[in-house]
């Protein structure tokens, strides 16, 4: 029990030694001020421009002077007793303060994402003491956002949803949101519903929709999407298409059934194969395109056969580009294991017919797979399973677009890991789609995966 008690005592001493000690070693440690804050003038640091007609001695932070920005920009309140500020407020949305960023003479903080419910154009400043200092400053709402929309090939009629940002429905300016019709004109579409953070909008596919950009407007604006609705363009592999399809070893052709979104697409599985991490099943999980025609030299004309993939779409500027495909995977046969390695090659790495020459003097690496199971040729990992909280990936059976852009994406090798070559305009005369490895294990299933409307479109 002494030595309980001795033990207690030193261990209390030792606390309250270093809580004192601690007070001593931190003169600097943060404390709001009393008194009113004052703003002399506002920087956006997130332009990290430099403003060309501030006077040299008001440049006490990077970024221009500015008396509004846009939501989740970072600026820099310069002027007196900042520290004074215990909350600040962009209109009616709350800014987070961090200390380690505030100081006596400036205060950076980020502009609430959220949209304003009531503007007012004012900063407002409170302090400990609930005194209030305001400063005219202007949050600017961006015109509509948009990032992508479920499925760009959704029939008529069909309930879809776009997602981005200020999707905004003002009672004197409500959201529209127009598809482009057969002559040009603009066709509305019915919305149904808006998320109150407005990043999503669930809307009706119009009738008379024809191929072209949706436009989507708020009492901030209109916007057009970079992608269009039923997009052609640099269209791949549709599967309706005579000569287009799988032209290679092994692999699938193409197939419908009644959940087809028109005519044909290629489907991965039959729900009853067996996919896990090291399954080699050309049979079942392979897709494969090559060009060429076995005629020497090598003229790429077998039949309707035979093309090279660079004379359907143009590649030349292909860090700009996106691979884009509709997807549907059914409920009942999930994706939990491998990827979908989509591996584009060029001449010098593949074509369908005997290694030698073609008709333009280029050397062609003739029928092989060796260079799909190699790292030093660059292709795309999609593995969506992976990413999902159940470790399982189903579209529930219907349709969505999927985006993967080149320049992003297509960088991994066969197991995994990053590719040690690289792609150029040339490397893109053949594709081959197939779920196998990846370097990441999940569990073993049998999925089914249907794809239609393989294509490259222009990222912006």
């Amino acid at each position: 029990m002494k030595n309980f008690k001795y033990n207690f005592i030193v261990m209390a001493l030792a606390v309250m030694a270093l809580g004192l000690f601690s007070c001593a070693d931190e003169p600097d440690k943060y404390e709001v001020a009393s008194g009113l804050p004052s703003v002399s003038y506002v920087r956006c640091l997130s332009t990290e421009i430099e403003g060309t007609n501030d006077d040299p001695d008001m440049h006490y932070t990077n970024g221009e002077l500015v008396t509004q920005a846009s939501p989740q920009s970072i600026v820099c309140l310069v002027g007196k007793n900042l520290r004074s500020v215990y909350e600040i407020y962009f209109n009616d949305k709350k800014g987070i303060l961090n200390s380690s960023y505030i100081t006596d003479n400036t205060l950076i903080v980020q502009i609430p994402r959220s949209v304003p419910e009531t503007v007012t154009d004012k900063i407002y400043m409170i302090t400990k003491d609930k005194d209030t200092v305001t400063y005219d400053f202007h949050v600017v709402i961006s015109a509509p956002q948009i990032i992508s929309m479920e499925n760009e090939y959704a029939p008529v009629g069909s309930l879809q949803t776009l997602t981005g940002n200020y999707f905004i429905d003002d009672p004197g300016t409500p959201l529209a949101i127009n598809f482009t019709g057969a002559d040009g004109s603009l066709i509305p579409a019915e919305i149904t519903d808006i998320s109150s953070d407005f990043t999503r909008v669930n809307f009706a596919v119009p009738a008379g929709a024809v191929e072209g950009p949706i436009y989507v407007t708020s009492v901030y604006g209109t916007t057009k999407t970079n992608f269009y609705y039923k997009d052609s363009r640099g269209m791949l592999f549709d599967f309706d298409t005579e000569g287009l399809d799988n032209h290679g070893w092994n692999g699938h052709s193409s197939t419908t059934d009644d959940t087809a979104l028109s005519g044909n697409f290629m489907q991965l599985g039959d729900g009853s194969a067996v996919l896990n991490g090291e399954v080699w099943d050309e049979q079942h999980f392979s897709f494969v395109y090559w060009p060429g025609s076995w005629n020497s030299p090598e003229n790429y004309q077998d039949g309707e056969y035979g093309m090279r993939l660079t004379d359907l779409a143009d590649f030349s500027d292909w860090t700009e580009l996106s691979l884009k495909f509709e997807m549907c995977i059914p409920s009942e046969y999930p994706w939990s294991n491998a990827a979908m390695q989509i591996c584009f090659a060029g001449v010098d790495k593949v074509t369908f017919g005997a290694a030698g020459v073609d008709i333009y003097g280029k050397t062609v690496a003739g029928a092989n797979n060796t260079y799909m199971t190699n790292n030093a040729n660059p292709r795309a990992l999609y593995r969506p399973w992976s990413t999902s909280p159940t470790g399982s990936y189903d579209t529930g059976g219907e349709w969505v677009t999927v985006t993967l852009p080149l320049a992003a994406n297509f960088v991994y090798g066969w197991d995994g890991s990053v590719s040690s070559g690289s792609l150029s305009a040339d490397s893109f005369t053949s594709l081959w789609i197939f779920v196998s490895s990846c370097g990441v294990e999940g569990v073993d299933c049998t999925p089914i995966i249907k794809i239609d409307n393989i294509r490259v479109v222009p990222n912006k």
